[in-house]
């Protein structure tokens, strides 16, 4: 009596294999034949395979995909990345163990999703996330401050004053306890009828691009307000005198508004 030739491990494999993409419903399309009214050629046959070499299964993967490509009805491009999907779950599951071969095989299925139905991979592949930007190169060290002005030989302003403005000698300065720290500086304050009021007063507001509705919308950046009437230190030109204001540079301007806070005592004499 004869007997049955056994299977072959590897003809196992891929009989497996066949089973698991019926089940991911790849197979749906392999027993489908085009409809007679598309007028698509007759389909070949999947091959019988005696074993699991990767020559086999790329013309296994190949049948597959053709008959699901030449399916009818609608949803055709889903059904292909599904069986594309499911032929490389299956690579990694029969060559897994033999990378390069793996890694050839998932190639040749999808060159032929490809041919078959050209951009759908970079369609349905997410984009890999972008690079975060470089960071800033670290910004150079500051220079070190000037060392203070000497003060004026007599300096009438109260040491707890933050800023200071001599009137009659147009110059105003920034202190700690009585110590100048920044100034002297030149400045320009109110001309007549328009006198910057004398005394104490304190910083109540600062406005960085500020403009004065007063006075024609005549710019005054880096304002640092001490009275509630206006009255305020701001960019200008120190040759002609104010309204009010005490007019500076712009550099001595962007000292007093970075380094006078709200509270701050200011004083003019």
């Amino acid at each position: 009596m004869l007997k049955k030739p056994r299977e072959t491990r590897s003809a196992s494999l891929l009989r497996k294999a066949a089973m698991f993409v019926t089940s991911a419903g790849v197979a749906a399309s392999l027993v489908v034949a085009p409809a007679p009214a598309t007028a698509q050629p007759a389909l070949p046959a999947l091959p019988a395979l005696s074993s699991a070499s990767p020559a086999a299964f790329v013309q296994y993967a190949e049948t597959s995909l053709r008959n699901t490509a030449y399916a009818p009805g609608s949803g055709v491009q889903d059904l292909i990345w599904n069986a594309r999907n499911s032929l490389r779950v299956q690579v990694d599951q029969f060559f897994g163990r033999d990378k390069a071969t793996a890694d050839r095989l998932k190639a040749e299925i999808d060159r032929i999703v490809e041919m078959l139905s050209p951009g759908l991979i970079a369609a349905r592949t997410p984009k890999p996330a972008p690079k975060p930007a470089p960071k800033p190169a670290p910004k150079p060290a500051p220079k070190p401050a000037p060392a203070p002005k000497p003060a004026p030989r007599s300096n009438p302003c109260p040491p707890q004053a933050k800023a200071c403005v001599d009137i009659r000698n147009q110059k105003s300065w920034l202190q700690n306890n009585g110590r100048i720290y920044y100034g002297p500086v030149t400045v320009a304050t109110g001309k007549a009828g328009y006198e910057t009021p004398k005394g104490w007063h304190r910083v109540n507001r600062k406005v960085r691009d500020e403009i004065s509705y007063e006075f024609g919308n005549a710019p005054m950046p880096f304002a640092t307000y001490f009275t509630y009437n206006g009255i305020a230190f701001h960019q200008g030109d120190p040759a002609y005198r104010s309204h009010g204001c005490v007019r500076m540079y712009r550099q001595d301007a962007i000292k007093y508004f970075n380094d006078l806070q709200i509270g701050d005592q200011v004083y003019v004499f």
